[in-house]
């Protein structure tokens, strides 16, 4: 196919503004017939008729809206679920094969499902709250599943986690998950003296021992003496060297620089620098 399928939601009725004129229009689309499903596939397969791919999405708008109004109860828009969902439909155009002898919209709602799921999922809460497949069965199953309000028993544990196939551990742990609620980290700015306190106020923080802040400032401050004692025994030009090697800030000399300056040869000024580099290394191990 040479032509990849150039349908994107700006192309579709907006769902942006009136969700009922949207729902409205897209029921006003007629729906297409097998024989006329097959006829546009096939066009759009081997003609790469992008005419063709545009109606068919179109006719299967309505399918979207039906399939995103399964899932109203997860506190998103409509509208975002709808968009999500016309994604997943013209994914669907693009691979559907119309000699396997199915409609579009059983091929379709899978794709059109999977977009939604992953929208959900990743819009649901602020931290992700399935990552596993397992998670990720039980997330859209658990509630559906679950015959009364409160926290599962055991026996009802067991037969919802053979019903889905996954361990009597991560039905319970999903539970969990699903019964919670986000909390913000931190505390708000205009929170009064008696609320509790944000999870952040747990966090330990490793920087507030005054002993291992006290015995770190020793060691740099015995390291620096070390450092100044070190160049104290160097030559002139050999701490010279060092100093503007390693030890400035901002641009470093180079071996070339040093070495016009000195009216050497840059290897010589690289003898002196490994030479008072070994000698300041002997004098920090005496130091230790």
């Amino acid at each position: 196919m040479s032509q990849a399928l150039a349908i994107t939601p700006s192309n579709l009725p907006s769902v942006v503004g009136s969700l009922d004129a949207y729902i409205s229009a897209v029921h006003r689309i007629p729906v297409l017939s097998q024989e006329e499903e097959q006829a546009l596939s096939r066009d759009y397969i081997e003609e790469a008729n992008l005419a063709a791919a545009r109606k068919l999405v179109m006719s299967h708008l309505r399918f979207v809206v039906h399939v995103a109004r399964g899932y109203s109860g997860y506190g998103l828009q409509l509208a975002d679920l709808i968009q999500e969902g016309n994604i997943g439909l013209m994914k669907a155009v693009k691979r559907f094969d119309p000699d396997q002898g199915v409609r579009l919209v059983s091929f379709a709602v899978h794709w059109i499902r999977a977009e939604m799921h992953e929208f959900i999922l990743k819009n649901w809460r602020i931290v992700k709250v399935a990552t596993t497949k397992a998670q990720r069965k039980l997330f859209f199953n658990l509630r559906k599943s679950k015959k009364r309000l409160g926290w599962m028993n055991a026996a009802e544990v067991s037969t919802v986690a053979k019903d889905l196939g996954v361990p009597e551990a991560t039905v319970r742990e999903m539970e969990s998950r699903l019964s919670g609620r986000d909390i913000g980290f931190e505390a708000p700015v205009d929170a009064d003296d008696d609320a509790k306190p944000a999870p952040a106020a747990f966090l330990i923080d490793d920087g507030a021992d005054p002993y291992q802040n006290v015995a770190d400032e020793d060691y740099a401050d015995n390291q620096m003496e070390t450092l100044s004692d070190a160049l104290g025994h160097l030559d002139p030009r050999s701490r010279d060297i060092i100093q503007r090697r390693w030890l400035d800030d901002g641009n470093k000399a180079t071996l070339q620089d040093l070495a016009d300056e000195y009216g050497v040869s840059a290897e010589r000024i690289r003898q002196i620098e490994a030479n008072a580099m070994k000698k300041m290394r002997g004098l920090f191990a005496t130091a230790a």
